[in-house]
């Protein structure tokens, strides 16, 4: 065995394939579904799908693996993988939002994930809780092509996704009879109908259109950062009149539950967020695309670019960003909040129900990798609930809004040491290139390829520990700074 297998590095080359050669061709287990456990942060309950394959099934698994250079190797994940928990009865991941029961707090977002009734079901069947629609409107819609480009990490997997999509593109008729077949057929589901109008009597006629056919609740799209039309989209999400104004005409039209959905493509949230809030929105969703640019020649539309959204993992920071600015937000106690940018895997969603948010939606990593992921977003809350012994997402939601201070509050009398392991260290030299050019010039790397630290020039940055590939550098206790 090579102890130095980076679990999450070989899964990372993984291509995620259709009907997976490798666990077609391994009659005892399913290496396709464990190599998908790791790459979204379920490394500990990996092995539930690996421990039954015999060594010559891997071994067939590994002939038959897909791949553009070298196949996984299955046979060396195996041996690394940890021991799988004895299966236990996880918890509930059930949660009330805006007064609407939902099995697991995971939505598709409004967006290209969910544009017909054959998606939606399929999302449904694979174990979402619900769907915010793509959005509707009473204007023609005409979509551009190509309309997608993505900021990609080495390994080919998007670090940010660009997308110049506007609203939904079929008729008004025929995406009620799509929402209202999906509440026929998916009872237990929540569907969520999400709406732009121009003025305020297109709002209104929407809210009631959608109340009408039965749908749970309506999202205001107050932040489409690339609509043609003026005074829609983000236009309307950057004016706290308007978002006043829109909001207080819904509410008054309809009875079920109203979310207004906020633009980051503002500097601070809180106007927009308590107009909204005072209006009466039951909740608030935050955050759609940011307004960006890439500049790909693939991604131009006969020659020529334009500013639209960006999302995807790049976004995450931001997103959770305004969401502590929201629930922190004292004149809004009690908010209730769904939260979107970034969340690809039970991490990310942990991160956002620590902020306060009590619903989530996913569009990117859904466009990248499927429906599918939805079995480790539920899986890993699950686990994680369960080695805590936390009973229901309710002692998780808001748990760490108060962990934050502004920087001039925060500990300068102390520092935390980066700790190496040599056991665990390659030799490489990569933390004290980061430290020689990008540090404090704390590490000495000599002939015999270890790192040591210089502690009377180390200030605890842990630049080190960030670069390290191989987990080698963790943290000492915190003590008090040499006088």
């Amino acid at each position: 065995m090579n102890k130095h297998i980076n679990l999450s590095e070989e899964a990372g080359r993984c291509l995620f394939c259709e009907n997976a050669p490798c666990s077609a061709a391994c009659h005892s287990g399913d290496p396709a579904r464990a190599i998908r456990a790791i790459r979204f942060g379920n490394e500990k309950i990996a092995a539930r799908w690996m421990a039954p394959c015999s060594d010559e099934d891997l071994k067939a698994a590994e002939s038959a693996c897909i791949h553009y250079d070298f196949p996984l190797r299955l046979r060396e994940i195996a041996k690394s993988l940890p021991e799988a928990p004895k299966s236990q009865e996880k918890p509930s991941l059930a949660v009330d939002f805006c007064g609407i029961k939902c099995e697991n707090p995971f939505f598709l977002a409004s967006s290209a994930v969910c544009t017909n009734y054959e998606m939606v079901a399929n999302a449904f069947r694979a174990g979402w809780a619900g769907v915010y629609y793509k959005t509707i409107c009473l204007q023609d819609i005409r979509e551009v092509s190509p309309r997608f480009d993505a900021v990609k990490n080495l390994n080919g997997s998007f670090a940010g996704f660009r997308n110049m999509e506007q609203l939904s593109e079929n008729p008004v008729e025929t995406d009620l009879d799509i929402l209202r077949r999906l509440k026929k057929d998916f009872p237990d589901k929540v569907v969520i109908a999400s709406i732009m109008g121009q003025h305020h009597d297109e709002w209104i006629k929407l809210a009631k259109m959608m109340e009408d056919i039965g749908v749970d609740a309506v999202e205001l799209n107050y932040s489409c950062p690339q609509m043609g039309i003026s005074g829609m989209g983000s236009d309307v999400g950057q004016n706290d009149e308007l978002v006043t104004y829109y909001t207080a005409f819904v509410k008054q039209a309809v009875k079920i539950p109203v979310i207004a959905k906020m633009t980051p493509n503002i500097s601070s949230m809180r106007r927009v967020s308590t107009a909204a809030h005072f209006a009466g929105a039951d909740g608030l969703s935050a955050i759609n695309t940011i307004k960006s640019i890439t500049m790909s020649d693939e991604a131009a539309v006969s020659g020529k670019l334009t500013v639209s959204g960006l999302s995807g993992k790049a976004v995450k920071p931001i997103a959770l960003r305004f969401i502590h600015e929201m629930s922190s937000d004292k004149l809004m106690p009690g908010l209730q909040l769904s939260g979107i940018g970034g969340i690809e895997t039970w991490k990310d969603a942990l991160e956002f129900l620590q902020l306060g948010c009590n619903n989530l939606q996913v569009c990117t990593a859904i466009m990248e990798y499927g429906y599918r992921i939805i079995d480790d977003l539920v899986d890993g809350l699950g686990n994680y609930m369960l080695e805590k012994g936390i009973g229901s997402l309710d002692e998780i939601i808001g748990s760490r809004v108060g962990d934050f201070l502004l920087p001039p509050s925060l500990d300068r009398d102390t520092v935390v040491y980066p700790v190496f392991n040599t056991s665990s260290c390659i030799g490489c030299g990569r933390c004290y290139i980061s430290c020689r050019d990008g540090g404090h010039q704390a590490i000495e790397f000599g002939p015999e390829r270890h790192p040591r630290l210089l502690g009377a020039k180390c200030v605890g940055c842990h630049l080190c520990r960030l670069v390290c590939p191989t987990g080698a550098i963790s943290i000492s206790k915190r003590v008090p700074k040499r006088k």
